[in-house]
């Protein structure tokens, strides 16, 4: 089934070590003609350096902008809500790594806490009850927080190409999801602007 991804800028924010060539992030690159953003130190990651990188590609989209993000990025989102509010369409957060989690690695530390806060777009977090770097009573308040739907995934590992998700076809859908709660939120306030 074909989606339609139209009318969107897509934003693509990897996590810690960035995304290789043959994770699915780097395939929906390709796919949606999307924008990576451009971290300078993708090994020991400064918040400030991270929040900067995805104002700067936020800023450039000349379309309402979608982050498609991944791990450490989804904390980096969470973090650019806070700081510069509603300037994202929606954000898809893929796998979210607890930064707060006893055994984070200290490279993570710039990035905790996490902000306790709703997101002000609407979100989706799609999460894997085998997560290796978020344990799934830590995925479910991190979307309970964010007040966006969680959507879980059995024994996905990461989900990434260690756990086999390389294209993530089906991981499409649930960015098409995500799509259609965005233009459906829109229609009550362009009627109300009628």
């Amino acid at each position: 089934m074909a989606h339609d991804f139209s009318g969107f800028d897509y934003i693509i924010q990897p996590g810690w070590n960035n995304s290789g060539p043959e994770h699915w992030q780097s395939h929906w690159q390709q796919t949606l003609a999307a924008t990576r953003v451009a971290n300078h130190d993708w090994q020991t990651p400064q918040l400030d350096d991270w929040l900067a990188a995805l104002d700067a590609a936020v800023a450039a989209a000349t379309q309402p902008v979608i982050v498609i993000a991944h791990s450490l990025g989804c904390a980096t989102v969470a973090h650019y809500a806070a700081r510069y509010g509603n300037k994202l369409a929606g954000a898809l957060l893929v796998a979210p790594a607890d930064v707060e989690r006893a055994s984070a690695p200290a490279a993570l530390q710039p990035f905790a806490p996490l902000p306790e806060l709703a997101l002000p777009f609407p979100a989706r977090v799609v999460a894997s009850d085998s997560d290796p770097f978020s344990l799934p009573l830590r995925s479910a308040r991190m979307a309970a927080l964010w007040q966006s739907p969680l959507h879980w995934l059995r024994d996905a590992g990461h989900i990434n190409v260690a756990s086999g998700h390389k294209q993530w076809q089906d991981g499409l859908a649930q960015l098409a999801a995500l799509v259609a709660d965005i233009r459906q939120q829109a229609q009550p306030r362009a009627a109300a602007c009628a």
